[in-house]
């Protein structure tokens, strides 16, 4: 939580609003409880935040959140998807969630399409909800949340739902991710396969097809022996991007 300093008590609450929003960064989402104020003022503190909204000084992005806009020759900018969704990533200082999705797939390089959908990944799951134009939504990760293994689990959760990436194929896809896997370390790599025995077996698959293609085959040995090989996993025309493809019933 960003933490105000504490308000002078002769100074009105809307000049000592005025003040610490001055020093607040641009796009920084708060709430009427980041500043220090006694309770029984809360309900003069969210009048003049409101008051603050219909001047322009600031803006709500949904019921009782806000943020002081970045201002361009184009228009204000919207806070990035962090700070919208931060309050449900961390909890009392400790890692609970992680962004996912069409957010990351962006990041990744994988499509240059951006979504008003932002996903979340956490252990326990909650209905999705609105905030201004975004539509937050939750995805149930099973293996422990920590800040180190989150860019582990973006990249597992892309292979997951590789068939969903926006503007793009399957086959780009997989040569995008091949890059991206080739630039972790050897230990970065063991871990992913570790996280990945509790993905889907089309997961696992898919992630041993492609880390076959420049690692000891040894690595992907605990993802070989997790599945059934009988079963088929719909990836059509990965064969040239892929060559070990068959290998994990990859079709």
């Amino acid at each position: 939580m960003y933490y105000l300093c504490f308000m002078n008590q002769k100074m009105k609450v809307s000049d000592y609003l005025s003040n610490t929003i001055d020093r607040l960064p641009r796009g920084y989402v708060f709430t009427y409880t980041d500043f220090d104020i006694d309770v029984e003022s809360n309900e003069a503190v969210i009048k003049a935040l409101n008051r603050m909204v219909v001047a322009g000084r600031i803006k709500k992005i949904s019921k009782g959140r806000y943020y002081k806009p970045e201002v361009t020759p184009y228009g204000d900018l919207e806070p990035d998807q962090w700070q919208v969704v931060k309050d449900l990533l961390e909890e009392n200082g400790k890692v609970v969630g992680y962004l996912t999705g069409y957010s990351i797939y962006n990041r990744l390089g994988l499509t240059t399409q951006l979504s008003h959908l932002i996903q979340i990944g956490k252990n326990t799951i909650r209905p999705s909800l609105k905030r201004g134009q975004y539509t937050i939504s939750f995805i149930k990760q099973k293996n422990s949340i920590t800040k180190e293994n989150i860019p582990l689990l973006q990249i597992l959760d892309t292979i997951r739902y590789i068939k969903k990436i926006p503007d793009t194929t399957i086959n780009n896809s997989c040569t995008r991710l091949l890059t991206i896997l080739k630039s972790l370390s050897q230990n970065e790599n063991t871990t992913l396969v570790r996280l990945a025995l509790k993905y889907p077996p089309s997961t696992r698959a898919l992630l041993g097809a492609l880390l076959d293609n420049f690692l000891p085959e040894d690595t992907t040995e605990l993802l070989y022996k997790s599945l059934n090989h009988i079963t088929k996993y719909k990836f059509p025309d990965l064969q040239n991007v892929l060559p070990m493809a068959n290998k994990w019933n990859i079709v």
